[in-house]
């Protein structure tokens, strides 16, 4: 499992702890900590897209780069 599945794993289950308590303020909490698993998924796989659309940071230097250095 990679983490973005992981991450949206517990945010599904406190969406459930929410559905099921019936304190106001455990509610909040849980809705709270779903939404932040729900963000750490998003912003996982946004990290992930950025690393493979950006050049290898070790790539070798071309001749011209290596002309200059």
């Amino acid at each position: 499992m990679n983490p973005s599945e992981e991450f949206l794993r517990h945010a599904a289950d406190c969406q459930r702890m929410a559905k099921f308590t019936r304190d106001p303020q455990s509610k909040a909490t849980w809705s709270r900590m779903a939404e932040r698993w729900v963000s750490c998924a998003e912003r996982f796989n946004s990290e992930m897209l950025a690393a493979h659309r950006s050049p290898a940071k070790h790539q070798r230097r071309s001749s011209s780069d290596s002309a200059h250095a």
